[in-house]
């Protein structure tokens, strides 16, 4: 009952209610002491709080880029000397990789591989972004494929690029509109309006796990035709979400003004071409599956011995793809002026499900588990509860990468694959019935789109909050950031004796928010001597 009690109270003060304990060393005085952090979660039904936490994170930084008048700082900053000296430290040690390498003295580069590990994480800590020169270089070439257009896509005009991200201003320079679009794909058969097919045996299962499986890699091309044919480098703020058949949709806010015709245009003729080895006939099953030869360390056909053909050997054979990806015709395209009521609901829209799984989300989540709905979410039918499970079995045949071990039961070997990988399991997120083929992110960001990352939005909220008691004379009594340099943090063990248990952790967060408030709350009276009235309602400490 305790720690019932603790976690109805932590999530009526907005704490979080899973708290990982962390060891907190004050550098300056040596002080030692375990306190609760925040896990951190995205998902409502692991940790509400930390759910609408990231949900409320994730609208300000849409509404920051949306409809911005000025072209973002995007100038980098310039490396500190420790970045400088772990990077130096890095080169030397991938010149003594490789020559290790060479040598074949593997021991040797096997631990200045975990060294480089290491560094790559500091680095990582520090905020540096972008790829690192890897170990060791490609055993070969990358493929080429033709870049020809299908003959049956249409053209697009392709203009020039503007190096600008600001949409046009219409009315002398009174309105910059921009644009709210969703895209969603075609049909595989008709259904009813709780997303069952009408008809299971004709609906194309096949077709609609491969298009959820390549979503983002479409996406990836229509933002590509979409900057080529607007000329200019078009920014947005998009979120994945499922429809009630379970197909994948596409929210976008788009900054500038795109027009209808353009948009279709631009969707008509965009698709993904997926060159992989044929997978529409399964060769082995998992009663009869390929087998590893551990002295040739290949998997072999089960019968005749014969060892199966790499991936990169498979993909060479290749003369057609596997699979294309379209959009289908129903494009939504509204027009949003910044700063409007509607721009505030379009937003609210589009990060109304982040809290949500992807089954959830589609209503679909109890029947492609097998369970009953919970009181909150709409029922679920016996047809909702076969039609999730034959989508499931599907995305479970469905190859997710070139590594996924599906492969095995098409007869190819994937990359990667050894004595440890089995046939046909492939622990890839894309094949779990939570996420209905989405493997990726939900909520995609274009590069230019705020001039921030998702930390940069976070720091600055935080420290909008302590500039705030810094003005009135408020010195914070807490410090549990981790960003805090005079502050190192450790891991904790569940069985060390000085980690308290669960109900204590939530005890002292929701003491330590209760603080915080009080504290936020003095700071807003002693500045504007009315009432206090929080922009961020508690989320941005």
């Amino acid at each position: 009952m305790a720690a019932d009690v603790a976690r109805a109270m932590a999530a009526e003060h907005g704490v979080c209610v899973r708290p990982v304990a962390l060891r907190r060393i004050d550098i300056e005085t040596g002080r030692t002491e375990v306190v609760p952090v925040a896990c951190g979660s995205t998902r409502e039904d692991v940790c509400g709080p930390c759910a609408v936490k990231a949900r409320t994170l994730r609208m300000a930084q849409c509404r920051e880029g949306w409809h911005l008048d000025e072209e973002p700082d995007l100038s980098p900053r310039e490396p500190t000397d420790e970045e400088k000296k772990i990077v130096g430290a890095r080169a030397d040690l991938v010149v003594a990789y490789r020559a290790a390498r060479e040598r074949g003295d593997d021991e040797t580069a096997e631990e200045l591989a975990e060294q480089v590990d290491d560094l790559d994480e500091q680095l990582r800590a520090l905020g540096v972004r972008g790829r690192l020169a890897a170990l060791d270089p490609p055993e070969r070439a990358p493929r080429k494929r033709s870049t020809r257009r299908r003959q049956d896509a249409p053209n697009l005009p392709r203009r020039p690029v503007e190096d600008r991200t600001v949409g046009q201003t219409f009315g002398v320079g009174r309105y910059r509109p921009s644009t709210f679009v969703t895209w969603t794909l075609g049909s595989y058969g008709r259904v009813r309006e709780d997303g069952t097919p009408v008809d299971p045996a004709s609906y194309d299962y096949q077709r609609a796990a491969r298009d959820a499986v390549h979503f983002a890699a479409l996406l990836d091309r229509l933002w590509q035709n979409t900057r080529r044919c607007v000329g200019w480098e078009v920014q947005y703020f998009g979120t994945v979400e499922p429809q009630r058949r379970g197909a994948p949709h596409f929210h976008a806010a788009v900054r500038g003004s795109i027009s209808r015709a353009d948009l279709r245009a631009i969707t008509a003729a965009t698709y993904h071409q997926v060159w992989w080895p044929a997978h529409d006939q399964a060769v082995y099953t998992a009663d009869r599956p390929p087998e590893w030869d551990a002295v040739r360390r290949v998997f072999t056909d089960p019968d005749t011995g014969t060892a199966l053909p790499s991936w990169d050997d498979a993909c060479d054979a290749v003369t057609e793809p596997a699979h294309v990806v379209r959009f289908g015709e129903q494009v939504h395209v509204k027009g949003i002026l910044g700063g409007t009521e509607d721009a505030g609901r379009h937003i609210g829209y589009l990060t109304k499900y982040l809290t949500k799984s992807v089954s959830h989300a589609a209503g679909l989540s109890a029947a492609a588990k097998g369970e009953e709905q919970d009181e909150q979410a709409r029922p679920v039918s016996d047809r909702q509860r076969a039609h999730a499970r034959r989508l499931h079995a599907e995305l479970s045949m469905t190859p997710c990468s070139p590594r996924c071990a599906v492969w095995l039961l098409y007869g190819v070997t994937p990359r990667g694959a050894g004595f440890r990988t089995t046939p046909g399991i492939c622990r890839g997120k894309a094949h779990r019935a939570e996420t209905l083929g989405l493997g990726g992110r939900r909520v995609l960001v274009s590069r230019k789109w705020s001039g921030k990352t998702l930390d940069d939005h976070r720091a600055d909220r935080t420290a909008f909050v302590r500039q705030l008691l810094a003005d009135v004379g408020i010195t914070p009594t807490t410090r549990t950031t981790t960003g805090d340099p005079a502050v190192r943090w450790e891991p904790t063990r569940p069985n060390d004796p000085d980690v308290p248990q669960r109900p204590v952790l939530l005890l002292a967060a929701i003491a330590e928010r209760q603080r915080w408030r009080t504290e936020y709350t003095a700071a807003q009276l002693a500045a504007s001597g009315d009432l206090p009235c929080s922009a961020t309602d508690g989320a941005a400490a």
